[in-house]
């Protein structure tokens, strides 16, 4: 009896113990997983109070001034000519942070106030104002093919514009410098802008396109900065066109008796001459100007040099209006047995954005009848409406009069 009750008190401690031991592997994971979020913890702590050294050490560094490069004195790059932003040049020297071979006058660096050594190359920025002037690739979708009646001119632009960016060496070859500048004048929807973005589309340049009022500027000195600017931008992006639409707002001709305003539109327009005089290398930037009313620019701006071809666009007579009325016709759904000839002839006087606008008139014509197909009534009908709109609101161009 003895040994049956001994053999049972063993087996009592033997499973007292076996619950022990769970006990404490589950008190030691326990603590295991203490320990690891403790640790998780630790080095979160001390990410943030290597953040906070590196915020204080920033804190308590020395701010640093900025300067613009005007010249560099050795061929290591390391003593420099800074203008500071207080418009006092000094001649510094470069630290390690610099790469030398990345310095050039002009560009932007920032300096050490204590001992004017240059730390850092800053970044070139823009106005967000001059960057949204020029137009992605994917928004030129223009050819020479859909331009009609100007041929002569397409011509004239291709020689002045177009070669120059594509065949440089045929120039150097014959010995004589590409043309500058190229200015087109004429009544308003005759195609100015339209062959604008055509050279530009044929030659993938970059373009570059300016309301020339958008330059005139309240404050003194902002025009002349943006002229700058849009340089530099057309340099950077290289090959590149720019082209300033409604030019007569800063070329008209300066006055002697000139206000406040009429000051600083002068100073835009100097800035701009300067531009194009190119002391600076220009490189692969072509200039366009266009204007309806190239009587009243300035003679400083159409001399030889700076506009070294004037392009004129007429009217169109009635060859080149029939030439537009097909481009324009090519994705309308038209009749087949339109006399085109009688349509030309009713538009004597009109311009090529007359021409578009009688071709979408005609087409909302058909959509009001229900059709899908545009008649010779229809285009009648376009005329009269396109008509009847030039005498209400008096146009430029000779169109119906």
């Amino acid at each position: 009896m003895n040994m049956i009750e001994g053999e049972d008190r063993r087996n009592k401690d033997d499973e007292f113990l076996k619950s022990y031991i769970n006990h404490l592997e589950t008190k030691i994971k326990d603590v295991q997983n203490h320990i690891d979020l403790l640790k998780s913890d630790l080095l979160r702590l001390e990410d943030e109070s290597q953040g906070l050294k590196r915020e204080i050490e920033h804190l308590n560094e020395v701010p640093l001034l900025t300067g613009e490069i005007e010249d560099i004195l050795d061929e290591s790059k390391n003593r420099l000519i800074v203008k500071t932003s207080s418009g006092i040049s000094y001649i510094v020297n470069t630290t390690e942070r610099v790469k030398q071979e990345d310095l050039s006058p002009g560009l932007q660096i920032a300096l050490n106030q204590r001992n004017f050594a240059a730390v850092e190359i800053l970044p070139t920025k823009l106005d967000p104002f001059i960057k949204g002037m020029e137009l992605l690739e994917k928004n030129i979708d223009v050819a020479y093919g859909d331009i009609g009646g100007l041929d002569d001119q397409i011509q004239e632009v291709r020689e002045t514009v177009e070669l120059p960016l594509l065949k440089p060496e045929l120039f150097k070859r014959v010995g004589i410098e590409p043309p500058n500048g190229v200015l087109f004048y004429g009544a308003p929807g005759t195609g100015k802008t339209l062959l604008a973005k055509a050279v530009a589309s044929e030659t993938n340049a970059t373009f570059i396109r300016i309301i020339a009022a958008e330059l005139v500027q309240k404050f003194i000195g902002e025009g002349a900065r943006y002229v700058r600017e849009i340089f530099k931008l057309a340099k950077d992006k290289a090959p590149s066109i720019i082209f300033i639409d409604e030019l007569d707002a800063i070329g008209a001709t300066r006055m002697e008796d000139a206000t406040s305003g009429d000051r600083e539109v002068n100073r835009t327009l100097m800035q701009l001459l300067s531009e194009l005089d190119g002391f600076d290398e220009r490189k692969n930037v072509k200039f366009i100007g266009a204007t309806n009313r190239a009587d009243i620019l300035d003679p400083a701006l159409l001399r030889a040099g700076r506009f070294d071809r004037l392009i004129e666009f007429p009217l169109p007579n009635p060859v080149a209006r029939e030439a537009i009325f097909k481009i324009h016709m090519r994705s309308i759904n038209m009749e087949t047995t339109i006399d085109l000839k009688k349509i030309v002839d009713l538009t004597e006087g009109g311009t090529g954005a007359d021409i578009k606008a009688i071709c979408i008139e005609a087409g909302m014509f058909a959509i009001r009848r229900n059709s899908e197909m545009v008649t010779y009534e229809d285009l009648l009908k376009a005329v009269e409406k396109v008509k009847n709109k030039s005498k209400e609101v008096p146009l430029t161009s000779d169109f119906f009069t």
